[in-house]
């Protein structure tokens, strides 16, 4: 086993969709939003990892997120 992780084409694909998804939610929130999350979560990869989590046990994968506006 090697300390340097591949991926496959398709895993790559994967991540870098999700990536792209916390990216577009975590913009999409009002700064109010942010800064609660924030506040709650310590950081914004935490807070990220929590929406899409949240979002991923809702079954609203493919849902835009709630704007917070």
């Amino acid at each position: 086993m090697t300390d340097d992780p591949t991926f496959s084409e398709a895993q790559a694909s994967v991540l870098i969709g999700t990536a792209e998804k916390m990216v577009d939610i975590w913009t999409r929130l009002s700064p109010e939003k942010q800064a609660a999350l924030l506040a709650r979560f310590g950081t914004e990869e935490n807070a990220l990892a929590a929406l899409v989590t949240t979002h991923l046990v809702a079954g609203q994968d493919d849902t835009p997120a709630p704007s917070g506006k």
